[in-house]
Formats: C-alpha cells, sequence, structure tokens
C-alpha cells in the first residue's frame, strides 16, 4: 500500500531568513545597473530627451520596479521556499507567482556541491546544487554548516538509493 501525505505538511523547511538581505543586495545592484544603462541611453541620444511622456512613463515603471524587487519581492520569495529530504527523494517548492513543486528521486542525484558567491558569504550562507542526469537543482540559501550537512546527507541518500537498484 502507497502511503499518501499531504504536501504541505512534508516540506518542514525554510531556506534561511538572511536570504531575503541576499536578494535585496542582489537587487540593488541589478537595478543600479539598469539606472545607469538608462542614464547612459538618456544622454547618448539626444533626440531621446525630448520624449518626456516616455520618460515619465519609464520612470514610474522602474521606481515601481525597485520597489517591487528590493522590498517586496525578496520577502515574498522567502515565505515560499520549502524543502524537505526524504529517504528516497528531495521535495522542493517554490515560486512567488507560480508554485513549482520538483521531486527529486535520490536514485537520479549524481553529485552535490555547495556553492557560496560573494553576497552569500557575507552574510555566512551557501546554496546547494543537486545535479542529476537531466537538471540541476537548487536549495539556495541555508547556513553553511547547514550546507554541509546537507550535502552529506545527500550523498549518502544517493549512495544508499544507487546500491539498492
Amino acid at each position: 500500500m502507497i502511503e499518501v501525505f499531504p504536501l504541505q505538511s512534508r516540506l518542514e523547511h525554510y531556506i534561511d531568513e538572511r536570504a531575503v538581505q541576499v536578494w535585496r543586495l542582489t537587487a540593488i545592484v541589478i537595478n543600479v545597473v539598469i539606472v545607469a544603462i538608462y542614464g547612459a541611453v538618456f544622454l547618448i541620444f539626444p533626440s531621446f530627451r525630448d520624449m518626456t511622456m516616455l520618460h515619465i512613463g519609464l520612470g514610474m515603471t522602474l521606481f515601481i520596479h525597485i520597489l517591487f524587487t528590493i522590498f517586496i519581492f525578496p520577502r515574498l520569495r522567502w515565505q515560499r521556499w520549502r524543502y524537505a529530504i526524504q529517504a528516497q527523494e528531495i521535495d522542493l517548492q517554490h515560486g512567488v507567482f507560480i508554485t513549482k513543486k520538483t521531486l527529486v528521486p535520490m536514485i537520479r542525484v549524481q553529485h552535490v556541491d555547495i556553492r557560496q558567491g560573494p553576497f552569500l558569504r557575507k552574510y555566512g550562507l551557501a546554496a546547494v546544487e543537486i545535479t542529476t542526469a537531466a537538471t540541476t537543482h537548487e536549495i539556495p540559501a541555508v547556513a553553511v554548516e547547514e550546507a554541509e550537512r546537507l550535502r552529506n546527507q545527500l550523498s549518502a541518500l544517493a549512495r544508499v538509493a544507487t546500491e539498492d537498484v
């Protein structure tokens, strides 16, 4: 008999809350680049300066984009990210507007990596990358100690799963 669990109760782990700060810093960098490109286009093309209504529309859109990507989206993204490690599978759920639920069979796991960029390192976080033959899945921001523990746990479970076949 197959045991059925409600999907929500299985996903007991959130990623680290410091991920919100990492995503905010990333959004700030991206938005600075966008504003710099907009400013460069404004300075390079004199005819572009005469389009007042276009600037008002672009400015309002850019302002809303900046507010959303820096202040609203990172918190929503964190609230929606959940994962669970089971003996036979890895269960991932994320997405702000569209929720993506992924089950990765442990037998498909080829290797597990830990990745740490400058912002993740600043906050003591790391991303756990789970590679299968088809794709790479990621748990984006967990404490470094937790990332090490997850890597070891997933590697051991993947070894057991392949030995059972």
